[in-house]
């Protein structure tokens, strides 16, 4: 049976709903306030951040960390426990070699040692946690793959064919539903839903586009091949009625409400599972520009420019808008994977290509952000 949705762009007050968002958020998302405060001057790092917060570099690329030489054009990432510590990975972006790394940290923040959890993959760009703690690493190639990887250097990575072929951005699972949500980075990409046939196995399952059905009414649609040949349909044109956003980019689920975002569209869209409608949270017209990875904390939002003023902006649930980092003098760099330590007390993310802006990557760097997050 299919389950019809909803597709629309509305204010900011519809648009912040489920139990992530206030009922009484403002009347549109606008600049404001930071409930950080405003940032001071940039550090020795070149982190420009509010008062009571302090920023480090953790890795830079080609660089050793934890006995490990960390990897070029890092980019979607997240954070796993580890006993009294945590574990951050993250993707390569970069052709052949690709792949993933993992830092592992002690409670007090200093670094185990660091390994590499995926290799000879190609454009890794980001992916998404599962909650039986495997990090979905996704190919942003002409029919990537999905791979799940263990983060704790355990077991081997697996390709899951079953998620489809196409160029893969980022991955969000909703436990409640027992579904993954996935991005697509094409100028005319797709927002699917993958259904595994048992939850926590994702060897076999149901690939699903949104679609829509004129006006504003739009419903899940099976896509027929999930792994199309060459020269056969791709997934996002196999389905006549598929809607269509340009440049799929992050995905992050919390209480009902799967984000996700656009770049070339500007917005953040917010998919509300209870209200069955996915509206633009965001439409490009505060601070934020260059919207990407996207990752969440409490009731609240984190976006990471690609570009823009090499920010990571907050959206509060009364529809604030605010830069709570900038890092200055990378302006050919993008801001990438961030992801909360387990605890909520830090912030890693990475600029993919640093100070140098090259666009191997070589430059790479990633960080830490200390501070009072709201938690």
């Amino acid at each position: 049976m299919r389950r019809r949705t909803f597709l629309t762009v509305v204010p900011a007050a519809a648009a912040f709903s489920g139990a992530v968002w206030s009922e009484a958020a403002a009347a549109s998302v606008s600049a404001g306030a930071s409930p950080y405060g405003p940032l001071g001057a940039p550090d020795a790092n070149g982190m420009a951040l509010p008062s009571g917060f302090t920023g480090r570099v953790v890795a830079r690329t080609g660089q050793s960390v934890g006995g490990t030489l960390w990897h070029p054009a890092p980019d979607g990432g997240a954070c796993f426990a580890d006993g009294t510590g945590w574990i951050y990975v993250s993707n390569s972006e970069v052709p052949l070699v690709g792949g993933a790394s993992a830092i592992r940290f002690r409670a007090d923040g200093s670094v185990v040692r660091a390994y590499r959890i995926l290799s000879g993959t190609n454009l890794n760009c980001a992916g998404g946690a599962t909650p039986w703690n495997t990090w979905l690493s996704c190919e942003e190639i002409f029919r990537g793959r999905v791979y799940e990887t263990d983060p704790y250097g355990a077991r081997s990575a697996q390709p899951r064919p079953a998620m489809g072929r196409f160029k893969h951005e980022a991955a969000a699972c909703d436990p409640d539903r027992r579904v993954i949500y996935l991005t697509e980075d094409e100028t005319d990409g797709c927002f699917y839903r993958f259904t595994p046939t048992t939850w926590g196995d994702l060897a076999g399952g149901r690939l699903d586009v949104l679609c829509g059905l004129g006006g504003d009414n739009v419903e899940w649609r099976q896509v027929p091949n999930p792994t199309p040949g060459v020269l056969e349909r791709q997934t996002r044109h196999q389905v006549s009625a598929a809607r269509h956003f340009n440049g799929g980019e992050g995905c992050h689920y919390a209480a009902g409400v799967c984000y996700f975002t656009a770049k070339g569209d500007r917005k953040v869209w917010a998919y509300d599972t209870a209200r069955q409608t996915v509206t633009a949270i965001y439409d490009g017209t505060g601070t934020l520009n260059g919207v990407d990875n996207i990752t969440g904390l409490r009731s609240d939002l984190y976006v990471a420019e690609d570009g823009g003023n090499m920010e990571i902006n907050i959206i509060t649930p009364d529809g604030v808008v605010a830069p709570i980092m900038r890092l200055d003098g990378q302006s050919r760099s993008e801001i990438t994977g961030p992801a909360f330590s387990p605890d909520g007390s830090r912030l890693y993310f990475s600029s993919q290509r640093g100070t140098s802006g090259e666009s191997a990557g070589t430059g790479g760097i990633t960080y830490e952000v200390t501070g009072p997050f709201r938690r």
